[in-house]
């Protein structure tokens, strides 16, 4: 991995969502972009002062979908920061990827299109509002921005869709498909229709989101996303990159039960694909980035399938629920938690779950409550699992130079 970029609640780009991270600050707040007068969930993580035509290089990203728009920041700052020199030309465009998923799409638009016909009866949408919408939108923007002419395309897994798409992008290097491809996803659905739908499944907290807490009461909807540049180790040094960190193993499994109750079978298997993939034992790793969505069943599930998965080491793991800070990306998530995690190995800090005041006694891992601290990390693991049962699993290591 030579280069990552975020676009989150609680910052824009990698440095100031670090520092707040660390700093242990909260993104959720009172809803500002559309009105929740019929609501009773009125908070969400909100991205702040995202301009796009001040932040985006590129004029293509100017009438894109938010959604877009923070893959083509996070993609500008991964590319950047990786010292790539792109777009891409020749040969080496058929052996990329841009791998951008997303939950849902451009769920805004959508809403807006639908407003405009429905209710204000207009005869017709923005004449975008297709290409806006679609849940591959942001692969292809990236691909024609960077010039990248091989795989391209949009995972769709929910919660866990960052997660497969880097995974996907790991495997296709691995298996020599490709040297390199940017990966992740992002997510724009916050809007009145669709807070109104999360609603109804009374999985949302009105209050705040607090991860391994007695004092839990659901999950807060966020939004922003996360992307990495991943390359061939020889392709990176050939070049003289910066490797930030590597991939070194890869899990993904289904739970086939429940479309919204995880089970503790499917995220145990995925966690020791993951081990065994990177050949590791479970006291390799020291830092654990947990889905931690601050639902009552997925908190105590997840505690338990760490412990089956790292036995008398999990101990001896820092976990964090960094969504405790910058709330549930959904789809975007994954790729934002893997950013953390690789800062967390960069700085051997372990960032905080905050609002853990009481933990739930069934929730009895050191979840490194409301304060961060210092601790070496060599192997690290971030964990995504999604409603339909759709777990994913990356464990990322130093630079094998």
């Amino acid at each position: 991995m030579t280069g990552h970029g975020v676009v989150t609640p609680v910052g824009a780009n990698v440095p100031s969502f670090w520092e707040s991270l660390k700093s242990g600050t909260c993104g959720i707040g009172e809803i500002k972009s559309f009105p929740t007068d019929e609501l009773y969930i009125t908070i969400a993580g909100e991205v702040k002062d995202f301009e796009p035509r001040e932040v985006l290089k590129s004029r293509q990203f100017h009438h894109a979908d938010r959604y877009s728009q923070f893959a083509g920041a996070a993609a500008q700052e991964a590319v950047e920061q990786s010292g790539m020199a792109m777009p891409l030309a020749g040969d080496e465009s058929y052996r990329a990827a841009s791998i951008i998923g997303s939950g849902i799409g451009g769920l805004t638009t959508l809403e807006s299109s639908y407003k405009a016909l429905y209710k204000d009866n207009k005869r017709a949408t923005h004449p975008l509002t297709l290409l806006k919408s679609i849940g591959s939108s942001a692969a292809a923007h990236v691909s024609i921005e960077y010039g990248i002419k091989g795989p391209c395309f949009g995972v769709v897994s929910a919660c866990s869709t960052a997660t497969h798409s880097i995974g996907l992008v790991y495997r296709m290097i691995r298996e020599n498909l490709i040297d390199l491809g940017l990966a992740g996803a992002s997510e724009a659905s916050l809007a009145f229709g669709s807070t109104r739908a999360w609603q109804a499944m009374r999985v949302l907290s009105p209050d705040g989101i607090f991860p391994f807490s007695k004092d839990r009461n659901g999950t807060v909807l966020a939004e922003g996303g996360g992307v990495m540049m991943l390359e061939e180790y020889e392709h990176a040094k050939e070049r003289g990159a910066n490797i930030l960190a590597e991939i070194v193993g890869y899990g993904t499994t289904s739970d086939a039960a429940d479309m919204v109750n995880p089970s503790i079978e499917g995220a145990t298997m995925a966690m020791q694909m993951a081990l065994d993939d990177a050949k590791l034992s479970p006291s390799d790793v020291s830092y654990l980035n947990a889905h931690g969505t601050a639902t009552a069943v997925n908190d105590i599930n997840e505690t338990r399938s760490i412990k089956r998965v790292f036995g008398d080491a999990a101990e001896d793991i820092s976990i964090s629920s960094t969504k405790s800070m910058h709330g549930h990306c959904l789809g975007g998530g994954g790729g934002i938690e893997a950013s953390a995690t690789i800062m967390a190995m960069q700085d051997n800090f372990a960032p905080p779950t905050i609002g853990l005041d009481t933990p739930d006694p069934e929730c009895d891992l050191d979840y490194t409550p409301n304060k961060g601290r210092a601790r070496e990390i060599t192997y690290a693991m971030s964990n995504s699992f999604a409603f339909g049962g759709l777990n994913a699993v990356l464990i990322f290591g130093p630079d094998p130079s």
